[in-house]
């Protein structure tokens, strides 16, 4: 069966060039004009892939990705108008998986929104553990997708959880961006180079929120691994 993209953006003209682009490639579609409309289709048609204007009236796209980050990992790609560099970085950080800025090319849209596809559509790895895994202060249970920095629950993404699982799994293997990449594909991970960092600093904010400062070591040149988990606060 053909990809299912939602199309959500308050000008009607951009939805139509969309609509003819995806036409084109052999995708299904289907519009929403604000951000309440495209929650409730999001609830309803379970799209592949959210193609989702940041600045709409009612409700803007950075709200509907923090609805749909809370419950739902589908794929979002973001449309700005603003060529700003805080409209790209929040939007990544709260879990986009690409964007473009006004004017775009349809083209150039449906290409990655292809590339997106063909990520999340692949075969996911087997699990590398089962159950609760540990190193130092931090724990992950793999059958209930919770994680914990001593006694404190640290809410993920699955996306975030999945990163973390694969490097607590292997804790001396330092991943470049493209193994981390290659090691998530399938349903639910639609990771790009453009994002590995985004998500890698997401978790490390929400485990220094819980004092975990030396979740992830950056390798520079090469890529990351599990840091040592012990709580140790970065120098002054």
């Amino acid at each position: 069966m053909p990809s299912t993209i939602l199309i959500v953006d308050d000008d009607p003209h951009i939805r139509q060039l969309l609509v003819f682009a995806f036409g084109k490639a052999g995708l299904e579609t289907i519009e929403a004009a604000d951000g309440e409309a495209a929650l409730a289709a999001v609830e309803r048609h379970a799209p592949d892939l959210v193609i989702l204007d940041i600045n709409m009236p009612r409700m803007d796209g950075l709200e509907v990705c923090r609805r749909l980050r809370a419950h739902d990992d589908v794929p979002i790609f973001f449309l700005s108008s603003r060529d700003d560099e805080i409209d790209r970085v929040l939007g990544i950080e709260l879990g986009g998986d690409d964007y473009v800025v006004k004017p775009f090319s349809p083209r150039e849209v449906v290409a990655r929104s292809m590339a997106i596809l063909r990520r999340a559509s692949a075969r996911p790895p087997a699990v590398e553990a089962i159950g609760a895994i540990r190193h130092g202060r931090l724990s992950l249970d793999t059958e209930s997708w919770s994680a914990h920095w001593g006694g404190a629950e640290v809410s993920l993404t699955v996306t975030e959880f999945t990163i973390l699982r694969t490097l607590l799994a292997m804790p001396s293997r330092i991943f470049s961006r493209d193994q981390i990449i290659d090691r998530f594909r399938g349903p639910g991970f639609a990771l790009t180079d453009r994002t590995v960092d985004s998500h890698i600093r997401n978790l490390r904010r929400k485990f220094a929120d819980v004092g975990g400062f030396d979740i992830i070591e950056t390798r520079p040149g090469i890529g990351y691994r599990l840091g040592g988990c012990s709580g140790t606060a970065p120098p002054a």
